[in-house]
């Protein structure tokens, strides 16, 4: 008589893993837009410092080119004027810190904080 060992996966189990796949996709799809809004911002910054004379253009400009360049990528909104600020350290920059808060699940929310700065050329 040949005994054979159970082979596969039980319907408990099966369940335990699709309940785990469920929850990580759900969990990335909360975060992808975090992340996805933060590149475009990271793309808005080195395009305005790429700019020739950046260096010299007053805060405002630059606001507005970055506010430009966020309204063409479809991302903006979620960025204050506060946010954006002009830094003179061996140089000068452009820096952008901000924080995104999104629920998650019921009372639990995901905090993002987000700080970057790009040297402005002259």
């Amino acid at each position: 008589m040949k005994i054979r060992s159970q082979q596969g996966l039980s319907i408990v189990g099966f369940l335990i893993v699709l309940s785990l796949v469920i929850f990580t996709s759900y969990i990335g799809m909360r975060l992808w837009p975090i992340y996805y809004n933060h590149y475009a911002v990271v793309n808005a910054m080195n395009s305005v410092a790429a700019e020739r004379g950046s260096a010299n253009w007053s805060l405002s400009q630059i606001r507005v080119r970055v506010y430009s360049n966020l309204f063409v990528s479809g991302t903006e909104g979620f960025i204050k004027e506060k946010d954006i600020t002009k830094v003179r350290d061996n140089g000068i920059f452009i820096r952008i810190a901000y924080e995104v808060r999104k629920p998650l699940i019921g009372n639990l929310d995901v905090v993002a904080t987000f700080d970057r700065k790009v040297l402005l050329q002259n």
